[in-house]
């Protein structure tokens, strides 16, 4: 069958849903959307069978993803309004077990968890480095709370917060969860949060979308460079996995185009070809110099220093911001 070759690919949730949701099979699949003041929509893909997971070709869980025109612009204001809104969703997102705590002054401190927030991504390379860069500008606390203990701080709501840019595969000729076993044992976080770069179906999501989900991630999935999974299973403690996708298939490029061309000219001899039937007739047109090809914005470089600070934010305030502010998002 055409289309089975060569999958449609993206790691953002809301286009396998919009995928299933134009075909119909929508089934264990709940789906609910909210638009804020500012023009910001987030969404919520909630898998909840395993069919549903298969026809997704993602793990049962929660994602929830944030839309945002401007993300990538220069605009302190509309920042904040995302980084708080990151900051909100961050926090619905932590586990129970975390929350709740069995000692009687946990409730009276706040949020006191450890924290290991993973930059996932290669430095060297522009679009794959939002993860090592969102780590640089971290609020790093777990070697002063180690030597000082909490009253080193002013806020008692400051959690001990780690971070570590395990590189790429062919870098360290080691797997990322491979280190991460290793560093999870040592240090014990209570929580792992990654940071990586996605690829999108759309190219109107690049650098305009924020995706957020319990389930861990599998780094390169998107591209078709399958790693090993980091969930719970595989290192052991609660995951959550942050992304943004900065680049897209050019064959998907090619077919947008395809279908533009589809719907101006009324070619019959196109229309009744599905969409990973167009998909394969693009490739099929870019190989075999072009397929495979994966495709960034221009602006990148400065997508990616905008990106960095806002995610960076919005894990401060998650995380060490104090009751007032943490009450208010």
């Amino acid at each position: 069958m055409l289309g089975e070759t060569y999958p449609i690919r993206t790691d953002l949730a809301l286009e396998s849903q919009e995928r299933l949701k134009n075909r119909g099979e929508v089934r264990g699949v709940d789906f609910q959307e909210e638009e804020r003041e500012n023009g910001v929509v987030v969404s919520t893909v909630v898998i909840q069978t395993e069919n549903a997971a298969h026809a997704m070709g993602r793990p049962k869980g929660r994602y929830v993803t944030i839309e945002a025109p401007q993300m990538a612009e220069e605009d302190e204001g509309y920042h904040r309004d995302i980084s708080l809104e990151l900051a909100r969703i961050i926090r619905q997102m932590l586990p129970e077990e975390l929350l709740g705590g069995t000692e009687p002054q946990k409730e009276d401190r706040g949020l006191e968890i450890s924290v290991l927030v993973v930059g996932l991504g290669n430095r060297a390379v522009t679009p794959d480095a939002l993860g090592p860069r969102v780590v640089d500008n971290l609020f790093i606390t777990r070697h002063i709370m180690n030597e000082f203990g909490r009253y080193a701080f002013s806020d008692e709501d400051v959690s001990k917060i780690s971070g570590i840019v395990p590189g790429v595969m062919a870098q360290t000729g080691m797997e990322c969860v491979e280190i991460l076993r290793g560093v999870v044992k040592e240090t014990s976080p209570d929580l792992v949060i990654t940071v990586d770069a996605l690829a999108a179906r759309n190219v109107r999501r690049l650098g305009r979308t924020i995706q957020l989900t319990d389930t861990g991630i599998t780094p390169g999935s998107g591209i078709g460079n399958h790693r090993n999974a980091i969930n719970r299973e595989s290192i052991g403690v609660p995951v959550i996995s942050l992304g943004v996708p900065t680049v897209v298939d050019a064959a998907t490029i090619v077919a947008d185009a395809m279908n533009s061309l589809i719907h101006a000219m009324s070619l019959s001899n196109l229309q009744g070809l599905d969409e990973r039937e167009r998909q394969e007739l693009a490739r099929e047109l870019l190989s075999p110099q072009l397929n495979g090809l994966f495709v960034t914005p221009k602006n990148i470089d400065d997508s990616i220093k905008q990106l960095s600070f806002l995610i960076s934010e919005g894990l401060n305030v998650a995380l060490l911001g104090n009751k007032e502010e943490a009450e208010s998002i």
